[in-house]
């Protein structure tokens, strides 16, 4: 049993919840508003969640997961997370985040820029890739034909390793891209992208991503 740390209660971060708690894991549970703000999302999850501030959801975290709008990502606290596995599930959205030069380019991916502020984490890209209702809802048993598979990508394979043990539980197959330099392969509007995919499916699409759109 682990405490997941969620720094960001929106839609995706809430589903990571409820998966981590439905594998018999522990949640504190963040958003920008303050802990005043979840009494609702704890009343649902039950006894083993409870609201914080971000920086108490990191500090109490075993794993974090960052469920943030891509532009407030510098506001992750930093100290808290040191050596922790962190999933990155954050996606650019300019019309909301503003433009990044860098991504706009293909010079940097969301995860690399999430990875450079926590130098000292193991980031690693989890849930990006799936509209938030299917998270729990369209998991099959593992070795069940057609079942759906997840990317993930992280320059540190205890991390890979993490992650893919999550998503069976959770689930899903795997497909590993490889370093986070990889991992624009399943950002926004990819072939990669929120398509349900099984592990060769989502393979071939991965292999057909165009580095800048």
């Amino acid at each position: 049993m682990s405490t997941f740390g969620i720094i960001g209660s929106g839609n995706i971060g809430s589903q990571v919840a409820r998966l981590a708690i439905a594998q018999g894991n522990d949640v504190v549970i963040a958003n920008s508003r303050g802990p005043e703000t979840l009494t609702d999302i704890v009343a649902e999850l039950g006894p083993r969640a409870r609201a914080a501030t971000a920086e108490e959801a990191a500090a109490a975290a075993d794993v974090a997961v960052v469920a943030v709008p891509l532009k407030a990502y510098r506001d992750v606290p930093v100290e808290p997370l040191a050596g922790k596995v962190v999933l990155d599930a954050n996606n650019y959205y300019w019309e909301r985040d503003g433009r990044i030069a860098a991504l706009d380019r293909g010079e940097a991916t969301t995860s690399g820029l999430l990875q450079e502020h926590l130098p000292t984490s193991k980031v690693v890209k989890a849930f990006n890739q799936i509209m938030a209702p299917a998270i729990t809802t369209d998991g099959t048993r593992a070795g069940a034909e057609n079942r759906r598979a997840l990317a993930t990508a992280s320059d540190h394979p205890e991390a890979i390793d993490l992650v893919t043990r999550f998503y069976d539980a959770a689930g899903f197959d795997t497909v590993n891209v490889g370093p986070l330099s990889e991992s624009w392969r399943v950002e926004r509007d990819r072939p990669a992208y929120v398509a349900r995919q099984n592990a060769e499916e989502l393979r071939a699409n991965l292999a057909r991503a165009p580095r800048v759109i």
